[in-house]
């Protein structure tokens, strides 16, 4: 195994300013890879897929072999958390997840940490089988959801357009709603710290719908959970970097540079990256944001969009992302696009140097 300091994205979360930067994407292994829908294919439901570490690992092992990216996600999901904990959890074709919802505060008591480790066990397999399967060169990332996004689906009983059901537990059932973000986080750092104890090197925190909440309250319960949680791994696992990412947050985002506690903030892609590089990337690394869409459209115009993030962002300690995840229409070869316009500038940086 390489010493962490040869891998690029740890020396970016160190806070380097590398001659190029590291790249790995959101959902890189996932429905735009026919692989992966072989795959997916062979699986009974798709937390079969996520349980099953022979099928976890190839899938995740995909777009490293395609691409040769950077850094390899764990593939899961972050409802393996509330499954964990005894709540029922299940995917439908055409539809996505769907949970039996809690809809009063009698029904948290249905929710235990006592089993969470035996649940998610077979997670824990396919880190071990990645850190021997995965080159060397490349970092292997664990992740979870933040406790609010997961908070909202346990709530509404799947995705949601106004996350009506969490907002009114959160403003009027506020003492309940905060022990289900306590329970949360506690047992999000029990299940990201067996992450790295089973491997990993990195783990990102994704809180995709932090920016449904007005000020006051997105740091009430998605500031300071993620404080909390971050103090946590710092304490007890201090040499793995923690990277958020509070989808939304918008001008917020300066907050969690300056209190989290993290080394790297994903960026979404409504943020400007002017604003990002001044008030951002001297506390934090920074990581983002193309728009997915921009990726499906390819092209001279993902050119351009690449080369701007390039040039706005490559100043300081910067890893190449996506806005948001990679979606399943996009085209293989405008992948290939970018990966090679980002080495690319990686050589031209070189001979400028």
């Amino acid at each position: 195994m390489k010493p962490a300091s040869d891998k690029l994205l740890l020396r970016a979360l160190a806070g380097e300013t590398l001659p190029r930067p590291p790249v790995w994407l959101m959902r890189q292994a996932g429905r735009y890879l026919p692989e992966y829908r072989a795959v997916r294919a062979e699986a009974d439901g798709f937390l079969d897929l996520c349980f099953t570490p022979d099928l976890a690992v190839e899938v995740t092992l995909q777009p490293i072999r395609r691409y040769g990216f950077d850094a390899s996600i764990l593939f899961s999901d972050i409802l393996v958390v509330p499954h964990a904990l005894g709540q029922k959890v299940w995917f439908e074709e055409g539809i996505g997840p769907r949970l039996e919802a809690i809809e009063k505060p009698a029904d948290l008591a249905g929710l235990s940490r006592d089993g969470l480790h035996e649940a998610l066990a077979p997670v824990y397999e396919t880190v071990r089988r990645l850190r021997q399967d995965l080159p060397q060169e490349v970092t292997l990332i664990g992740f979870a959801g933040a406790p609010w996004t997961v908070a909202s689906y346990m709530l509404e009983g799947g995705s949601s357009k106004d996350f009506a059901a969490g907002k009114k537990w959160a403003y009027g059932a506020a003492e309940d709603f905060q022990r289900l973000i306590d329970l949360l986080v506690e047992a999000t750092g029990d299940y990201l710290i067996a992450q790295i104890d089973a491997g990993v090197e990195v783990v990102q925190i994704f809180d995709s719908w932090a920016g449904i909440w007005p000020e006051a309250a997105l740091r009430r319960w998605c500031l300071e959970p993620a404080k909390a949680l971050t103090a946590r791994l710092k304490k007890e696992r201090p040499d793995v970097p923690v990277i958020l990412f509070p989808r939304g947050a918008g001008l917020l985002y300066r907050d969690f540079a300056l209190e989290s506690g993290a080394a790297g903030l994903g960026l979404d892609t409504t943020l400007p990256l002017g604003w990002a590089a001044r008030e951002l990337q001297s506390k934090v690394a920074v990581q983002g944001n193309l728009d997915p869409i921009m990726l499906v459209a390819g092209g001279e115009q993902l050119d351009r969009a690449v080369d701007h993030i390039l040039t706005e962002l490559g100043q300081g300690p910067f890893i190449f992302n996506l806005g948001h995840g990679i979606v399943p229409e996009t085209p293989l070869e405008n992948v290939s696009r970018m990966m090679d316009r980002i080495h690319g500038w990686d050589a031209a940086a070189r001979r400028a140097g």
